[in-house]
């Protein structure tokens, strides 16, 4: 099957080891960022959402109408918007971009952040909001018909959109979360299934959490799966491991220096959502996981996002990425410290290596199918 890489589409140079060099949206650097991913074999880079960040839509849009071929994950949160117009905004976004959007719907597992825009709903009752949400989007972009909408978070009537995705029938949908109720959602809904990096046992059973939701709710076809992570690569293993404990030493050094804004945290002092706690369990556990894992990244960010590290050399992240795509996993999701120069860095000597791989597994499964085709 084939392998495609997720990059991040940063508004700005700030990351969790420096602190950003100009304003929050920094045009300049937004697209000269992209272009590196579009000149450097990456696939997609994703638009995040935060509360307080610049609205990803339009930063989307900006850097798709300069581009040609780099294909565009946009983030999106169902509290912030009615999905009537958040179904025109896609749709006008694939135009734009000549259909290479995917949206990446994110429900919330952090209730103090939610609130921040005024979410009040609790976590049960996020995920069932966008479930409906997400059936609401799909059906603007494939019904010409006006209908109406009846359901339990949103109402409206005699609805029609006039403008509709390049994609047909629609655009992707991409999802993710650990918990019990992001695998029902997501199995039922998402064309993509996003994880944060773990070790490879826990990604299996991850894997297989998502695949049985989606057969629960009656799927035939099972989602893709993404998975992320934070290289940390350098020419030998002895620098790229020098570079990780610097890396470390300066994440710490922001937190305790309070340049980090710092994620509330829950009643017992723990991350309220499933992915980070499990983050933490995993680094409370061990450092080092399976080829190249590397944990303490993520225990010195308190399990905030993709956080867990792949350390080595470019061939030893290769093969470690490959290790995972070994397990189903074939869109790789990676964002260094710098994000500019280890987007080029990561491009050119660690996606050649998958890639090549990668068409070596292919090639040899397709080898023996037409063997034992001949053999039966």
């Amino acid at each position: 099957m084939p392998v495609e890489f997720l990059g991040i589409a940063a508004t700005n140079d700030g990351s969790e080891t420096t602190p950003r060099s100009g304003a929050a949206f920094d045009k300049g650097y937004t697209l000269r960022l992209a272009r590196a991913h579009e000149e450097h074999g990456w696939d997609r880079v994703l638009f995040a959402y935060g509360s307080g960040a610049p609205d990803p839509a339009p930063a989307a849009a900006y850097v798709a109408s300069r581009l040609e071929k780099l294909q565009i994950l946009l983030a999106h949160r169902p509290n912030v918007s009615y999905p009537t117009f958040a179904a025109k905004t896609f749709a006008t976004l694939d135009q734009i971009s000549e259909g290479r959007l995917t949206v990446h719907f994110i429900t919330g597992g952090n209730d103090h952040e939610q609130g921040r825009e005024g979410d009040t709903l609790t976590k049960d009752e996020r995920y069932a909001r966008t479930r409906e949400y997400i059936d609401v989007v799909k059906k603007i972009w494939t019904t010409h018909e006006p209908f109406d909408h009846e359901g339990d978070h949103y109402r409206f009537h005699d609805f029609v959109s006039d403008v509709f995705p390049v994609q047909q029938p629609r655009p992707g949908v991409s999802f993710g979360g650990s918990s019990p109720a992001a695998y029902a959602a997501g199995g039922a809904e998402a064309d993509i299934y996003c994880l944060w990096g773990e070790p490879l046992a826990e990604t299996a059973e991850q894997i297989g959490a998502v695949e049985a939701a989606a057969k629960a709710a009656g799927r035939t076809e099972t989602p893709r799966i993404q998975v992320a992570f934070r290289p940390i690569i350098a020419p030998t293993e002895e620098l790229a491991w020098e570079k990780a404990h610097r890396t470390v030493g300066a994440i710490r050094q922001r937190r305790e220096e309070g340049l980090v804004r710092q994620p509330r945290r829950g009643s017992r002092g723990n991350p309220e959502n499933t992915g980070s706690q499990r983050l933490l369990a995993i680094a409370e556990a061990g450092e080092r996981y399976d080829r190249a894992l590397w944990t303490p990244t993520a225990a010195a960010t308190g399990g905030a996002g993709n956080s867990n590290a792949l350390v080595g050399t470019p061939e030893t992240v290769a093969q470690a990425l490959l290790d995972y795509y070994d397990l189903g996993v074939d869109i790789l999701s990676a964002r260094g410290y710098d994000l500019l120069d280890d987007a080029i860095d990561f491009g050119r000597y660690v996606i050649p290596i998958v890639r090549e791989e990668v068409a070596k597994r292919d090639a040899e499964r397709v080898a023996r199918g037409a063997l034992a085709g001949v053999n039966g």
